[in-house]
Formats: C-alpha cells, sequence, structure tokens
C-alpha cells in the first residue's frame, strides 16, 4: 500500500470576500493546486468584485466559478492555515478550533485605491499591482509555509 500526504487545506480570509481572497485563492489553485486545497471567504460577503475578476484572466486564471461566501459557511472544514489578507479581516478573524495555523499577509485594497482613480486604465492597475503581489506571495512565501505543514501532517494510505 502506498502512503501519500494529505493536502493542507488553507483558508484565505478579507473583510467581503470579492476581490483579494478570491485572487489568492485563484493563484493558489493556480500554482499550488497539487499541493493544497485552497479557500475564501469573508467576515462579510460582499459578491465577486469584477475587476478583480478582469484581471485574474488577464493572467490566465479563471475565478468566474469562484463565488463570495462567510467564513462561518465553512466552519466544519478543519483548516491547517488561514491566511488573512487585509487588515479588518486579521483583526476580526473567527477562531478557528484545533492546530489551526493563523497568518496575516495584508495587501492594499484595489476597490479602495480604484476610487481616486482618474479612469478605467488608471483604476485597473491598482488591481493589477495588487494581483501581482498576491501572486508573489502564493509562489513563494505560502509555498514555504505549506511544505513545512505537509511535513507535520500525518500519511494517508491510498
Amino acid at each position: 500500500m502506498v502512503e501519500r500526504a494529505m493536502k493542507p487545506k488553507v483558508l484565505f480570509l478579507c473583510t467581503g470576500n470579492s476581490c483579494r481572497s478570491q485572487m489568492a485563492e485563484g493563484w493558489a489553485r493556480h500554482l499550488l493546486g497539487d499541493r493544497l486545497e485552497p479557500y475564501s471567504a469573508g467576515i462579510e460577503a460582499h459578491g465577486m468584485n469584477p475587476n478583480a475578476v478582469k484581471v485574474m484572466a488577464e493572467a490566465g486564471v479563471d475565478i468566474c466559478a469562484q463565488h463570495s461566501k462567510l467564513a462561518r459557511d465553512l466552519a466544519e472544514v478543519p483548516f491547517d492555515l488561514v491566511i488573512t489578507v487585509c487588515g479588518h479581516a486579521d483583526e476580526n478573524c473567527p477562531a478557528f478550533l484545533g492546530k489551526t495555523r493563523v497568518v496575516h499577509v495584508g495587501f492594499d485594497d484595489p476597490p479602495k485605491l480604484a476610487k481616486t482613480a482618474l479612469g478605467e486604465e488608471e483604476a485597473l492597475s491598482h488591481y493589477r499591482r495588487v494581483r501581482d503581489e498576491i501572486r508573489g506571495f502564493v509562489g513563494s512565501e505560502l509555498n514555504r509555509i505549506i511544505l513545512s505543514i505537509l511535513a507535520e501532517l500525518p500519511r494517508q494510505p491510498d
């Protein structure tokens, strides 16, 4: 019988689960989907931000099938890691039972920054910058965190 490591379950948590956490889930699925089970949720559910969907598609990552959801809707999922991606979620992070690690990695809020933009292209530039910063985090730092979690997880038979 061959044993394989379980995939760690990772939750990206934000205020409204409309932009940053959705992008993070998309990047995690795209870059690390063979090593983890990514989820996203919010303290509130604001719906999907169309500009987040647009800039992720520009980068070759389709997040159209994802939807905005509340953290409490995922209460039954035994997360190994929760990453808060905004200050409000970090300050209001719900309690997670078990051995869940909670890490804060804050990113700027593209919709807030876009409010002062002089046009659509300038507004989208904020989304693209944050998208690329999240990609950098997922591809490097998150990958290192996942490797350490994998080393601690029990193995299950195939």
